[in-house]
């Protein structure tokens, strides 16, 4: 995968990942530092030890201004900070570095309400330059299938007593709750440790707590393409009416979006995952292929599409991003391969389905 660099203006995109004590949040977050690809990633976590990086991967801190025990770097381009007094000098720090990240991900601690801290993102000094691309919740599935939220509640309760800033009058199953109704993105962890028939129990029992428009995917030892894990463009920060916790019930149910939009519930394991590259031909109008690539994107297994398309009438190609329900297109000039898009799905979804709505000219090489 080849990185782009943030345009002017452009903000940053973040990603939370949240999930409880156990769930593989740190190992899913450790692999996608491990396969970044070149992009610049900023780790915001509570202890670096927690994340068991290899000596391999740490650089030491390379910026003369920066206590070790703020920021480390790794080999890779990436870096991790630790959250200092608060989150908010954290992503100051961040955004005033001399190279900014390309994008931020966040590990909440694993009782921490991921609402806060995307209300967070409307502070003055953060909202101008960053965006929530989606939140994560990583779920234990072998512990669901044995109808518990984690496989050792009595060190969830015990973790939950020690942080002083943490809720300690919630049900942990209202937190649970509360996750899942943040979710842009549910991944079920640990999935190869439990029957098929099990798995698809679990999804059912998910599926009444979550958002339209959210997919539950499967994972094992929290390994997922970074494709599938970031650029979400979710905005979460602009969205919360949907999103209330327990504690901020404002009978906002009915502020959901009303679209032809459905709740994506797909097993798969790592392996499962495919991409296409396919030919389109030129679209008369911006709105057509917008639309046709919203009706792609609506087929079963299909999770991101995007690419460079040629409009009728227009020298400069169109860039396409879509993710779920959401489909973003601008005008870039002296963009590379243009009437080229990028299908990424699960295994076997329709490809036939896909470039009949797109009038693909032929897969490309």
């Amino acid at each position: 995968m080849t990185t782009q660099n943030l345009q002017p203006g452009q903000k940053i995109p973040a990603t939370i990942v949240t999930g409880f004590l156990g769930a593989g949040k740190t190992t899913l977050i450790r692999n996608l530092l491990q396969n970044a690809n070149g992009k610049r990633i900023a780790l915001i976590v509570n202890e670096f030890g927690d994340m068991g990086f290899d000596g391999s991967l740490v650089n030491g801190c390379a910026d003369p201004d920066c206590a070790a025990e703020e920021v480390v770097e790794l080999t890779n381009g990436c870096i991790c900070c630790t959250v200092a007094d608060d989150f908010l000098p954290t992503m100051e720090m961040l955004l005033s570095r001399e190279t900014p990240p390309e994008h931020i991900v966040i590990e909440t601690s694993g009782l921490a309400l991921p609402q806060p801290l995307v209300r967070a993102f409307s502070w003055p000094s953060v909202k101008t330059r960053v965006t929530v691309d989606g939140v994560v919740t990583v779920l234990d599935a072998a512990a669901l299938a044995e109808g518990r939220i984690a496989l050792d509640e009595e060190a969830l309760e015990a973790q939950r007593a020690a942080d002083e800033a943490l809720d300690h009058e919630s049900p942990v199953e209202e937190l649970f709750q509360d996750q899942l109704r943040c979710a842009d993105l549910v991944v079920l962890n640990k999935a190869d440790l439990v029957a098929a028939d099990t798995l698809k129990s679990v999804e059912s029992g998910i599926q009444a707590e979550i958002r339209p428009a959210v997919h539950i995917v499967s994972s094992e030892n929290g390994t997922l393409p970074i494709e599938v894990l970031l650029g979400r463009q979710s905005a979460a920060e602009d969205d919360m009416a949907a999103r209330h916790e327990h504690h901020h019930h404002h009978h906002d149910d009915d502020h959901e979006d009303h679209d032809d939009h459905h709740n994506h519930h797909d097993h798969h394991h790592h392996d499962d995952f495919e991409s296409h590259v396919l030919e389109v031909p030129a679209f008369d109008a911006l709105k057509t292929a917008e639309t046709k690539v919203l009706e792609a994107m609506a087929l079963k297994g299909v999770l991101r599409i995007k690419g460079a398309i040629r409009i009728e009438g227009k020298s400069a190609p169109a860039m396409v991003q879509a993710v779920g329900p959401r489909v973003e297109t601008w005008f870039a000039a002296g963009a590379e391969s243009s009437g080229r898009l990028v299908v990424i799905g699960l295994k076997g979804f329709d490809l036939e389905a896909v470039s009949a709505l797109l009038g693909t000219l032929r897969a490309a090489a």
